[in-house]
């Protein structure tokens, strides 16, 4: 990798996110699901080529981690796009569900009571 390509590795993410380094809202995690709003709203400016790139791998609903790793870029830069295409109404965004241990423990009791039977 030359001196210039590493450079370059290092403004893009920058330029990418406006120079902003957190995101303007802390609900994504790795594992959000995002799914593009389809069809976008009226309103929506035509986004920037990466935020077009993200509402394409997003058209089915895909997890935050994902994204990223399809756009070979850090997750954090990833989520401050997200937080710009969720608040122009671009995406929607579900977090994961939340398990209960005594739904875990009361699986775990009929699944060892079940091999317990064979």
């Amino acid at each position: 990798m030359s001196q210039g390509d590493e450079a370059g590795r290092l403004v893009r993410p920058f330029t990418l996110t406006g120079g902003r380094t957190r995101p303007s809202r802390a609900d994504f995690t790795l594992i959000t699901t995002v799914t593009a709003v389809d069809p976008p709203p009226e309103r929506a400016a035509r986004p920037q080529p990466e935020h077009a790139r993200i509402l394409r791998l997003s058209a089915r609903p895909v997890a935050v981690a994902e994204l990223a790793a399809h756009l070979d870029l850090p997750v954090s830069v990833v989520v401050i796009m997200l937080c710009d295409l969720l608040e122009a109404g671009l995406i929607t965004a579900r977090p994961p569900r939340s398990v209960s241990g005594a739904a875990d423990l009361d699986l775990l009791q009929k699944v060892r009571d079940g091999l317990g039977r064979i």
